[in-house]
């Protein structure tokens, strides 16, 4: 299917297993959050993903494209935000996304035409000519989404995506990341924060390295995310 298929990965780290037999798919036009403790493979996961490491069992699809089989055709159709900045803090936002602009070989009135087009989208027009470094948390984690569908891709990965911003900002990002999906993208959202996830959003719950849960998330919970989050990973209430 298009979209994104992950299909019985395993990985390990030298002698720990990082992940165990994870399978999920999420469909165009969802957003799927990925919610799990600190430690839970979220990241490991991502780097599978991204090809950051490579898997040596299961499959990985992405928007129609095997991975391992097609490496550079699944990449290009797909867009990454990872928890770690990476922006050029001394550039101004446009400046910023015309060079990611050129890393994928988009130059000239095509890249201008893009980059206006993604700051639009995420509400940065106003911001183009000021240097990144000047830009609030909220700005930045923006900026950087409009970054990664410069190059138009079919699915979005975001790696805990607000961490350290403040609840105005965590709220105005997961609604972005929400349109996003509504106009047609497939969203991974990765996070341990479980007020990110409205109740009819998909949900896939992560556990060292395990899948527990597969669904949507009101039904999930039950009426209370939070507490069946917690039994389910047996954290501290």
């Amino acid at each position: 299917m298009d979209g994104l298929t992950v299909e019985g990965i395993t990985y390990d780290f030298r002698s720990k297993r990082a992940l165990e037999d994870v399978t999920f798919s999420v469909a165009p036009g969802r957003f799927c959050a990925l919610l799990g403790p600190n430690g839970a493979g979220k990241s490991t996961l991502f780097g599978l993903l991204t090809r950051l490491f490579v898997a040596r069992t299961g499959r990985i699809g992405i928007a129609g494209h095997d991975l391992a089989r097609e490496p550079l055709a699944a990449l290009a159709r797909l867009g990454v935000v990872f928890q770690a900045s990476t922006l050029d803090l001394d550039l101004t936002v446009r400046r910023n996304l015309l060079y990611f602009a050129a890393l994928h070989g988009i130059s000239g009135r095509e890249a201008e035409r893009r980059t206006a087009e993604a700051l639009d989208r995420l509400g940065m027009a106003e911001r183009a000519s000021e240097k990144a470094g000047a830009l609030n948390g909220g700005h930045r984690r923006r900026m950087e989404i409009a970054r990664a569908l410069i190059h138009r891709p079919s699915v979005l990965l975001l790696d805990e995506p607000t961490v350290g911003l403040d609840a105005a900002s965590r709220a105005a990002i997961t609604a972005h990341a929400h349109d996003l999906a509504g106009q047609g993208m497939t969203v991974l959202w990765a996070t341990h924060l479980v007020d990110e996830v409205r109740p009819e959003d998909r949900l896939v719950v992560l556990h060292r390295g395990r899948v527990l849960a597969d669904g949507i998330a009101g039904e999930i919970g039950g009426g209370d995310l939070t507490g069946a989050f917690l039994r389910m990973t047996g954290a501290p209430a």
